[in-house]
């Protein structure tokens, strides 16, 4: 049912890919859509840490030291399997550079600073790991087999089964530098969803060939904030696109209808965060409702170099609004897989920010690459699961600096998180989730020196690296793996649900074919489907995305890589 105007609820990049796609195939006009928001960056987030400091979320939990920069999360791109999101970026100028869209601006850095990781993983002990050696038995390959030949017909098989009962005869699997470095690049769990890691068996399956190294790997110029979701902001500024934050959407009125399935939003209820009044927006005929219906960084906190992170146990705004609206309609989903275990999906990651490169240029010693290709998890020797095998212990990235335009040409800026918070440090006696800034930093630092051994150790130089830092801001994140979390395909509602006449579901809680989540790709894909269906544009129009599991070279140089 096409529309002529559009409310946005949430301003991540699914929603604002969707007014993009508005405005450019739709032909509206920019003033025909309106963001309501408590953000204009969703997940993709990326600021100084005075700035983040004045989210809504630490107005009860100020700051001590706001000094730094912060991003709770970062995007590793792939231009493969990522179509939609560059032909999104392709139609959008860069924030930073200018004669530049989006889209030529990351590829023509990424073009300059190749992805290729030296030291993928790394061992205490043992030093840097050859990731290459994937450690596989019949049984595991017998298994990924399984997974990667599994039609998209038979994947309801994979209901509600999660990639420990998958693997329960193949305890194995979870012993081999496979799993590592799988868990660690794309933040599975062993709890998480059987049937998503089957569509990244899929949707991923080239990058099987060459996950020691991250060849495949993209990634823009600065931090997701300022290369992406910038470029986004200031286009749709320019168009006429109304962006209103700090108002928290907290409930739907609908239509009543005779049979009581249509699904027609006639109003909403909003907060307004900075003054707690409460608003209505009424909804027209003419009017879509385009909703983000989950966020993997509601409820998120932060903490700082003296201060741990702080739990929130806000079942989230985006999730709470969706389950008021399942609360009435029957085939919405159930957000209560996503949001009501967060044994399964919460992390601590941390932003490192340094005056000057000692830290830096210690880690480009030990892992003997530059930064801007080093993605490193640090796996313990000690048994540390529940089946007593070793298991990483915390990943790093370091970005190619600056990660900031507004970063000194002196400091660094390193990102970390460690996958299960609720697990204790070996070199700081806490759990991760407890640790301030200045404990993770020392939890690093002791895990570097595992792999560092003999003379001129990194732990020499502790006192002069602790003295380097600006801070280190710990980000307590109860949902970031949530859209993992073990499901079956009806617990997601699908973009445009059946019966809808001007509600649509945008993110990375919306059920599509063949779509993998946790990407950029997804989410864009999404907002895609929303617009095209309220603008009246036929779906053949969408990108076309390709199915490299269908690809025999590709399968064929995969079968090969088991057995190495």
């Amino acid at each position: 049912m096409t529309k002529n105007k559009a409310i946005m609820i949430g301003a991540g990049l699914a929603n604002m890919a969707a007014a993009v796609y508005l405005i450019q195939e739709g032909k509206w006009k920019g003033s025909q859509i309106t963001f309501y928001s408590l953000d204009d960056h969703g997940s993709n987030d990326g600021s100084t840490a005075s700035e983040a400091a004045d989210e809504y979320w630490n107005k009860t939990h100020p700051l001590e030291n706001s000094k730094g920069f912060i991003a709770r999360g970062g995007r590793m791109l792939n231009y493969r399997t990522y179509v939609d999101l560059m032909d999104l970026l392709s139609r959008i100028p860069s924030a930073t550079e200018k004669g530049m869209t989006a889209a030529e601006d990351t590829r023509d850095f990424d073009a300059k600073h190749r992805t290729f990781d030296k030291a993928r993983l790394m061992e205490g002990g043992k030093g840097i790991i050859n990731g290459g050696k994937l450690g596989l038995n019949n049984k595991d390959r017998m298994k990924l087999t399984e997974l990667i030949l599994m039609p998209d017909s038979k994947e309801e098989k994979l209901d509600n089964v999660t990639i420990a009962d998958y693997f329960k005869d193949d305890p194995h699997m979870f012993t081999t530098n496979f799993w590592y470095m799988w868990e660690t690049t794309f933040a599975f769990r062993v709890q998480s969803s059987a049937q998503e890691l089957r569509r990244y068996m899929h949707q991923m399956i080239y990058e099987f060939t060459q996950i020691e190294h991250l060849v495949g790997v993209n990634r823009t110029r600065y931090n997701q904030f300022e290369s992406i979701m910038l470029s986004l902001i200031n286009y749709l500024k320019d168009q006429g696109v109304k962006i209103v934050l700090n108002r928290r959407v907290t409930n739907f009125e609908f239509k009543n209808t005779p049979m009581q399935d249509e699904i027609t939003v006639t109003a909403l209820r909003m907060t307004n965060t900075e003054t707690g009044e409460e608003e209505d927006v009424p909804v027209d005929d003419d009017t879509a409702v385009i909703f983000t219906n989950g966020s993997i960084t509601d409820s998120a906190t932060l903490g700082d170099f003296n201060t741990p992170a702080p739990e929130n146990m806000d079942y989230g705004a985006a999730a709470s609004l969706w389950k008021k609206a399942t609360n009435r309609f029957y085939n919405l989903g159930n957000p209560d897989k996503f949001f009501n275990d967060r044994n399964a999906s919460e992390w601590v990651s941390f932003t490192l920010t340094t005056k000057d490169h000692t830290l830096l240029n210690e880690i480009t010693r030990i892992t003997t690459q530059v930064p801007g290709n080093a993605l490193n998890s640090f796996i313990s020797t000690s048994p540390i699961t529940p089946m007593g095998n070793k298991d990483v212990n915390m990943s790093i990235v370091v970005h190619h600096q600056p990660h900031f335009t507004t970063q000194k040409p002196n400091e660094s800026v390193i990102w970390g998180y460690f996958l299960y918070p609720r697990r204790t440090g070996e070199f700081v006696d806490k759990q991760y989730i407890k640790m301030t800034g200045k404990e993770m930093v020392e939890e690093l630092l002791g895990q570097l020196s595992k792999v560092d051994p003999g003379p001129g150790n990194i732990m020499d130089k502790k006192q002069a690296i602790m003295d380097s830092v600006i801070n280190c801001i710990p980000s307590y994140m109860p949902y970031a793996s949530a859209l993992f979390n073990n499901r079956a395909k009806t617990d997601r509602p699908k973009v445009i649900p059946e019966h809808s006449t001007n509600l649509a579901f945008t993110g990375e809680f919306v059920e599509q074919p063949y779509q993998m989540v946790f990407t950029e790709q997804s989410a864009v894909r999404s907002g895609e489907i929303a617009a095209y269906h309220f603008a009246g544009v036929p779906m053949a129009k969408l990108v076309k995305n390709p199915r490299y599991d269908k690809d025999v070279k590709t399968l064929a140089k995969a079968t090969k890589k088991m057995f190495e």
